[in-house]
């Protein structure tokens, strides 16, 4: 199960109507990936995109029918309440897990698809952020989790998850602990955790393509000057980031001024999701 597929690579990408599925939908075909999409809504331009529950596990199950591998993306990417986040980040990635399980145990030849796990860096919200410009070390894979929200929870749940459906159904995932993903930073902080788009879709494949991953946990972004995390276990993967936030330095800093060492945002990795987090509107 741990060999990287070759030849054509069919995806599924959960979440594609969602605003990183909409970059992912556009620079994932570049590196040479054919799109199944799936979303709870209807994806724009996409008419044969799968519209499904992550808990409709008939529709579920199809979806990850042949493919090579599952970009999950789908879910609550903001604070909600409990219930919400339930549903849809927990029991929605576990029903995930059990699909891509049931696909394996179905094929002959002993393949199942692998997993990216859409992680997130509010599973370790809580931790302090460095002050690498006086030497403190880069915060590494390893730090204790420690969420900021029920999101931030949720991904520490999916990272969980994960482990055990490597350990016990050997099922291959790489949880990508994602910064920010936008075309741009929009502010200071998030030049220390902004990862471009072409930068994540360098990530996701070389998180879909490396062999041997069992479960691998990696920071997502950028090769920022300002970053805050080790990038070295997403580099052994073979994932080479070649953007930095640094060329819009000039510009933020003038309109927000340096970071604050007494704004709760701006003193831990979560930002403002541990003192004011915004919340999913539906």
């Amino acid at each position: 199960m741990s060999a990287a597929p070759s030849g054509p690579r069919t995806i599924l990408l959960t979440g594609a109507a969602g605003g990183l599925g909409t970059l992912m939908r556009e620079l994932l075909p570049r590196h040479g990936y054919a799109l199944r999409l799936l979303d709870v809504r209807p994806v724009e331009g996409a008419p044969d995109a799968i519209v499904a529950d992550l808990n409709d596990t008939e529709a579920l199950r199809e979806a990850v029918r042949g493919v090579d591998g599952v970009l999950h993306l789908a879910g609550i990417s903001l604070e909600s309440t409990f219930d919400k986040i339930l549903e849809s980040n927990i029991k929605g990635t576990y029903q995930l897990y059990e699909a891509v399980r049931a696909e394996a145990a179905s094929r002959a030849d002993g393949t199942a698809p692998r997993v990216v796990f859409a992680s997130s860096n509010h599973a370790i919200g809580y931790t302090p952020r460095p002050r690498v410009e006086d030497g403190d070390p880069l915060v590494p894979v390893g730090t204790p989790r420690r969420p900021d929200t029920f999101y931030g929870l949720s991904k520490s749940f999916g990272e969980d998850l994960a482990q055990f459906y490597w350990d016990k159904h050997g099922l291959e995932t790489v949880s990508v602990r994602i910064g920010s993903c936008f075309k741009e930073p929009t502010d200071v902080r998030m030049m220390s955790v902004w990862m471009s788009p072409a930068d994540g879709a360098r990530l996701f494949h070389a998180a879909l393509s490396a062999r041997d991953v069992g479960h691998t946990v990696v920071y997502g972004s950028s090769a920022n000057t300002r970053l805050w995390w080790d990038l070295s276990t997403a580099r052994a993967l073979g994932y080479e980031p070649q953007d930095d936030s640094e060329e819009y330095a000039e510009k933020l800093l003038a309109e927000f001024g340096p970071l604050s060492d007494t704004d709760p945002a701006h003193l831990h990795m979560g930002g403002r999701f541990v003192n004011d987090p915004p919340v999913w509107p539906y």
